[in-house]
């Protein structure tokens, strides 16, 4: 079916992109969505005299959308629920919670705003999508632990690991130049090699002493 995009959606295109989808993704999702209309004659003559209204209301949409996203950067939340020795939860997680727990901080999201694939229905911290609108989104910690001495261990477990990620530093690293960064690893390469030549010689070596001291014997 082909239809006219009345918002920017994702894989799909821009306001007033023409796109042909299957009839079911349209008739399900885009269309009671509002995000797109039927791509027929008297819709497309519609669609032209209003599309400057269109994109203007789609451009006060985006820019309160940027205004929310600012106050949520960085924001986090803790979900407290059962689960066995495991780590799997007595029930699961979903966007209805997510909406529920960020309501506690005053922030207002439909359950539509919240990007979730599936259920979660493990412990543990996850970073979980909240599309403001179709051009801005922002990321969500939501710690699920059965104890607020749980959450605290889980988010200081994170913490660490970051860490350490970062310490993992390569040799390119510490070199502005990329002909310097590439030398130094050619370097680095070299002396693993010989070092590795060293100690087979290093083995042959001990290898025909044996050798030796059995004829003798």
């Amino acid at each position: 079916m082909e239809v006219i995009l009345l918002e920017r959606v994702q894989k799909l295109g821009q306001i007033g992109d023409v796109v042909n989808v299957k009839n079911g993704y349209a008739r399900n999702f885009l269309l009671p969505q509002k995000k797109a209309l039927r791509a027929t004659k008297s819709n497309m003559a519609v669609f032209e005299a209003q599309r400057k209204e269109i994109e203007a209301n789609n451009l006060a949409a985006k820019q309160d959308a940027e205004a929310v996203a600012e106050k949520m950067q960085g924001i986090s939340a803790i979900l407290i629920r059962q689960a066995g020795d495991s780590g799997q939860l007595f029930g699961s997680v979903s966007s209805r919670d997510v909406v529920s727990i960020l309501a506690d901080q005053d922030f207002k999201i439909e359950r539509k705003q919240v990007v979730l694939d599936r259920a979660i229905k493990f412990l543990g911290i996850y970073d979980v999508e909240i599309r403001l609108h179709p051009e801005v989104s922002v990321t969500a910690s939501i710690n699920i632990a059965r104890s607020e001495e749980e959450a605290e261990s889980q988010a200081a477990g994170e913490v660490a690991a970051a860490e350490a990620e970062d310490e993992e530093i390569s040799v390119e690293d510490y070199f502005e130049n990329v002909e310097d960064a590439e030398a130094a690893v050619e370097a680095e390469a070299e002396e693993t090699e010989e070092e590795a030549s060293s100690e087979e010689v290093a083995e042959e070596v001990s290898e025909e002493a044996a050798d030796d001291e059995e004829t003798k014997s």
